[in-house]
């Protein structure tokens, strides 16, 4: 391999690494919503599947039922963890126009 491809490929990969970054960086600012339970509570995340609100129908609290109010909330936050990873599973595959990358599967 010359020197000049072997150097064109580093910039196309360093450009390819600068851009998902940014990606990373737009995509926390994102939201997600998920829900469980009809509605009954209903979760936000971001794109770095950080949790940043959990709304709480009124009447789930009134029924005192606490473990099916714990139970829904760990299906809300599940189901919201699983939307961002496919929501940031989808902006990869735009930014790497759908090439397979070792690697990055796993990262996002």
């Amino acid at each position: 391999m010359n020197k000049k491809l072997l150097g064109d490929m580093l910039k196309q990969a360093q450009a390819l690494q600068d851009k998902m970054a940014k990606a990373q960086e737009e995509a926390a600012q994102k939201t997600v919503e998920a829900s469980a339970g009809g509605n009954m509570v209903t979760v936000g995340m971001n794109g770095k599947q950080e949790l940043l609100w959990i709304t709480l129908d009124p009447e789930v609290v009134k029924s005192g039922d606490i473990e099916m109010l714990q139970d829904l909330i760990v299906a809300a936050v599940n189901e919201g963890v699983r939307k961002s990873q496919e929501f940031m599973s989808e902006e990869m595959k735009e930014l790497t126009g759908g090439m397979n990358i070792p690697g990055l599967s796993g990262l996002f």
